[in-house]
């Protein structure tokens, strides 16, 4: 009778404990956000990624990995094909990305669904890390990926001039949108020691010639992708109203990797190293 209570309490205990931790050792992984995909690789748990979002461009492996869209418009069908274990993704300052219906789909087929919450912030940073290495029982290793963190923001030198910066997301000229307040693009020009051109409004809004003007940036921002559909910086300056801000005059324009600059993940210090060595540098992009 004792030894069958004791077995009973070991099973009852592993069964705690796997619950605890959420997910097996081993797994068949889809994430659909490339800033979970980085925290899972520097977790060591790359070998386990069957899938993979667009935006799930780094590290460089990630190009062999079959892709199943953009995280905002996923198709069930092409996630479950790929016989997932464990489904992950994001719910990014209150915003989901998955849709609904697609999430239903997952929970319906079985398929155990994470979704985990991000704060586009340094303490958001550090809290998904710690999260999703819990989660996937690797939290010693969370540890390490946050001290690197602050020590990455710590060699941060921001300029010596507080300019002002306005991000263009762009997809040829046909689609161009500025940031406002409350933007991951806000946020993360504040840590490089910059201030974000326009404050009168919240998230995005379409650009126009009035706007570029009323708000003359010292500095133009956009993803490497962006300026490319642009025509790079000639076809920039014909987008009518930026040739007559100081940027345009000056011919500053900062270019960088769209992952690295909004993904706030674990190379976070080292967007904002790259942003503010790029405002502090005299020689503008040519």
């Amino acid at each position: 009778m004792a030894k069958k209570l004791y077995w009973l309490v070991f099973l009852l205990t592993l069964r705690i404990a796997t619950f605890a931790q959420g997910v097996s050792k081993t797994e068949r992984i889809v994430s659909l956000n490339g800033t979970l995909t980085e925290i899972l690789c520097d977790l060591g748990l790359q070998n386990q990624l069957v899938g993979v979002d667009i935006t799930s461009t780094y590290p460089a492996a990630m190009e062999k990995i079959p892709k199943v869209g953009h995280n905002r418009n996923i198709g069930a069908e092409a996630v479950l094909a790929l016989r997932p274990t464990v489904i992950i993704g994001v719910r990014s300052n209150g915003s989901m990305d998955l849709k609904p219906e697609v999430l239903q789909q997952f929970k319906s087929a079985g398929v155990k669904t994470l979704i985990f919450e991000q704060e586009t912030n340094v303490a958001g940073t550090k809290k998904l890390i710690t999260e999703v290495a819990k989660a996937f029982g690797a939290s010693a290793k969370a540890v390490a990926l946050t001290r690197k963190l602050d020590a990455d923001l710590a060699r941060v030198r921001k300029p010596a001039k507080v300019q002002k910066v306005l991000f263009i997301y762009a997809r040829g000229t046909g689609t161009m949108m500025v940031s406002g307040r409350n933007t991951p693009i806000e946020k993360i020009v504040q840590l490089a020691g910059a201030q974000n051109a326009f404050n009168d409004f919240e998230s995005f809004k379409p650009l126009t010639p009035e706007a570029l003007v009323s708000g003359n940036p010292d500095v133009i921002l956009l993803f490497t992708s962006g300026l490319e559909s642009l025509g790079g910086m000639d076809g920039l300056l014909k987008v009518q109203g930026v040739a007559q801000t100081n940027a345009g005059r000056n011919r500053r324009v900062i270019e960088m990797d769209g992952q690295l600059l909004t993904g706030f993940s674990p190379r976070l210090g080292l967007a904002v190293q790259e942003l503010s060595r790029k405002l502090s540098q005299e020689v503008s992009l040519k």
